[in-house]
């Protein structure tokens, strides 16, 4: 069972360090998904509004409100689509991706990118100049969106946060704005540990939820549970290496938001064992020469002209985000 940890966010809100990712779930799959994961303990619950599974979410939750649990015990997180970033379109949105998961509140609320989209219907506007391409709004700042992101109804939206905000865009953020986010959801796993990224926000206080902690395939790489280092130290404590992966992030401090569909998984994830610091370092050594970040939206289909982390693989984008 999951050792129940509890971490509590700057607001004093409490939140679980182990929740369940939605992500890069199919149709149909994410209502099981979330029913199996409250049944099992799961009190966490991560959304967003480009999944295009709240729907789903919402019709889990009735299975489970108030049969297996009050809704003032669950956490779940949502976040806003770059099409929403105008200020006058924030709240608009979060009513939208609240009515589909039928509730009144969500207790975090994140900027999804630090990346604003031509304002309108289509999630994916295209950019009419250049074909493949998403429509980008350089008309928006997100200090603008951030500022409205915080003027919500406490009653809508307990907290907010940003995701995929790399340390300079949050300097900037937070000097153009005087506001500090309270959580930043990122990527993180042995292959992209983040340790600047993990050090500049825990002086910031902002708490760190690592999505994708077991690595993911996007790139047709080695899935990380395939790594055998990775099976070495499963094998040696019994565990699954998707276990081994989360308690690598846990020891880190953050909360970790792994994603599955399949019962069997979503109950061994959130099994959680100890890592001895030998076992913390020999995982640590994986990303030493093979940094990999899978999650580069330069590369998505249709693609987006901007850099975002300042990788290597994002040299040709000729825009950054636009903070102020």
């Amino acid at each position: 069972m999951s050792f129940g940890r509890i971490l509590t966010l700057a607001t004093g809100a409490k939140l679980p360090q182990i929740g369940l990712g939605t992500w890069l779930s199919k149709p149909h799959e994410v209502e099981n998904a979330v029913e199996i994961a409250v049944r099992n303990g799961y009190r966490h619950l991560d959304l967003a509004f480009i999944y295009e599974n709240q729907d789903e979410v919402g019709a889990a939750l009735k299975k489970v409100i108030p049969s297996v649990v009050k809704r003032e015990d669950l956490f779940i997180t949502s976040k806003l689509w770059c099409n929403g970033f105008r200020p006058e379109e924030v709240e608009k949105q979060l009513d939208e991706g609240l009515a589909q998961a039928g509730l009144d509140y969500f207790d975090l609320y994140l900027i999804h990118w630090p990346v604003a989209f031509k304002a309108g219907k289509s999630l994916y506007p295209s950019d009419a100049e250049k074909e493949g391409w998403v429509a980008l709004d350089r008309g928006v700042t997100l200090a603008e969106t951030w500022k409205a992101m915080n003027a919500l109804p406490k009653t809508k939206v307990r907290a907010v946060g940003v995701s995929n905000f790399s340390v300079p865009v949050l300097e900037e953020l937070i000097k153009a704005t005087g506001i500090v986010p309270t959580v930043n959801q990122i990527e993180a796993h042995p292959l992209l540990p983040q340790d600047e990224l993990v050090a500049y926000c825990k002086e910031k206080d902002i708490h760190l939820t690592a999505y994708s902690p077991l690595g993911n395939n996007l790139k047709g790489k080695p899935k990380l549970t395939d790594y055998p280092e990775v099976k070495a130290i499963a094998n040696r404590l019994g565990a699954t290496e998707a276990q081994v992966l989360i308690a690598w992030g846990v020891s880190r401090g953050y909360s970790v938001i792994p994603k599955s569909v399949q019962e069997e998984r979503i109950i061994s994830n959130f099994q959680q064992i100890e890592l001895t610091q030998e076992d913390i370092e020999a995982l640590n050594a994986l990303g030493k020469n093979n940094r990999t970040r899978f999650n580069i939206p330069h590369h998505y289909t249709p693609r987006w002209d901007i850099s975002i982390f300042g990788e290597p693989e994002e040299e040709t984008a000729t825009n950054k985000p636009l903070v102020s």
